[in-house]
């Protein structure tokens, strides 16, 4: 599948989704953030989600907690919790996010920032 920006403005590449596999209930996809850019705060009502650390240095905020994060390191997002992620690194932020349901944009609410 080819690459897409999502509406929290990171760059996504869906690995497997229902819009191109046979699962119905899940995504995966992996996601990068050039130097310098974080996602914008948002939230999944009905998502929760799973982001698996690649490649890269970032800061995670999920509400009011901030921790640093790099290779290796995984994430859990309940749904409805806001939450933004910051590449403070030198070298693209890479990482895998695993959502279920699986994501939909229209499961995706703005909010202000958190870093």
């Amino acid at each position: 599948m080819p690459p897409f920006i999502t509406k929290d403005g990171s760059t996504i590449r869906e690995i497997l989704a229902p819009r191109n596999s046979t699962i119905v209930r899940q995504s995966l996809a992996e996601a990068t953030l050039d130097t310098g850019c974080s996602t914008q705060a948002h939230s999944h009502p009905d998502t929760e989600e799973i982001y698996f650390i690649l490649e890269g240095k970032a800061t995670m905020a999920v509400e009011s907690e901030r921790e640093s994060v790099g290779p290796g390191d995984a994430i859990a997002i309940p749904a409805g919790r806001r939450h933004q992620i910051a590449n403070i690194g030198e070298v693209p932020l890479v990482f895998l996010c695993c959502c279920v349901p699986a994501y939909r944009d229209g499961d995706t609410i703005m909010c202000d920032p958190l870093i």
